[in-house]
């Protein structure tokens, strides 16, 4: 007698049990974990993600041994990678890993980057859970629901409860660049970090040229127990006008314009006076970075004879230079 073919339209299977259906569309043995529908492994009533079937022999590993080699996917079992020297998993029913062009690829024209999660595309294309943030389409980080900007993936263990916490970078042990050379000063790293952030050159021209500059500290206020704690590059308090100067690394293409918005928003229920940002770019727009600065210095000059005169009317301005 023939075998059954699953009842899925399609689908060429094998029937399990009397279900009409293959494992894949329901059939045979479910998890006996609640609310679980997947198939459940040989004789362990459970699936694979819940513990049914071979476990890896690595000691202290809890995941599925893949195929007749004991080991899962992380610890060598499997089929590998066909390219020359990869020892890493290949993907699907592909001879290859991810990154040698293994498992479904991204269905955008051209594009030959991993489709992620169960979509057909990658991540920059749309691929992959979406941030749950309102009108955003960046991907999600890990299991937050939320992209980097939004608070999703790994935050700085310092100021993950800042309104502008940042990514934890694993080169600094989990903190952020900023945040590691402020709590570890003496550490190597922070030396590295210091030398070579843009940021703190424009510090160092502000501070050989003027006096008074707060540079890179959270923005408290005396009136109210707020957890406020945004932070501004370079800010002076004049004549109840605050100069502000961000440097804005290739003039933060990336940022959203509405997030800068809604920055501005909490900054002003801090002080609630006049303020001025003048925005810098360090980067591109063919022009030397000494002379970019000679320009920065110029438009500070500007800006406080303006605020001193009082002819800066309006309760925010923004000036921005080399975008």
């Amino acid at each position: 007698m023939p075998q059954r073919r699953c009842a899925e339209p399609g689908c060429t299977k094998s029937a399990r049990d009397k279900t009409g259906n293959c494992v894949t569309h329901g059939g045979g043995a479910r998890c006996a974990e609640p609310g679980c529908t997947k198939s459940a492994i040989g004789k362990t009533g459970k699936c694979v993600i819940h513990g049914g079937g071979a476990r890896c022999v690595e000691p202290g590993c809890t995941k599925s041994a893949r195929d007749k080699t004991g080991k899962c996917k992380a610890h060598g079992g499997g089929a590998r990678c066909a390219e020359p020297g990869c020892t890493k998993s290949a993907q699907g029913n592909t001879d290859k890993c991810v990154t040698h062009g293994g498992g479904a690829r991204c269905a955008e024209p051209g594009c030959t980057k991993s489709a992620q999660g169960n979509t057909d595309k990658c991540k920059a294309h749309g691929g992959g859970a979406r941030c749950a943030e309102p009108g955003c389409t960046k991907s999600a980080r890990d299991k937050t629901g939320k992209c980097k900007a939004h608070g999703g993936g790994r935050r700085c263990a310092n100021c993950i409860t800042w309104p502008d916490s940042r990514s934890g970078n694993t080169n600094y042990d989990g903190y952020c660049a900023t945040c590691f050379k402020q709590l570890f000063p003496t550490d190597e790293r922070s030396k590295v970090v210091y030398t070579h952030t843009k940021e703190i050159r424009v510090r160092n021209a502000i501070n050989a040229e003027f006096k008074g500059f707060i540079h890179d500290t959270p923005l408290y206020t005396g009136q109210c127990d707020c957890t406020m704690r945004r932070r501004i590059d370079h800010r002076k308090l004049i004549e109840g006008t605050l100069l502000c100067i961000e440097t804005d690394e290739f003039a933060h293409k990336n940022y959203d314009a509405k997030d800068e918005e809604i920055r501005y928003d909490d900054l002003f229920m801090v002080h609630s006076a006049k303020w001025i940002f003048i925005r810098f770019n360090p980067d591109g727009k063919g022009v030397d970075i000494e002379d970019k600065l000679d320009r920065l210095m110029e438009e500070i000059s500007n800006q406080i004879n303006r605020i001193e005169n009082e002819d800066n009317t309006e309760l925010l301005e923004v000036v921005k230079l080399f975008y």
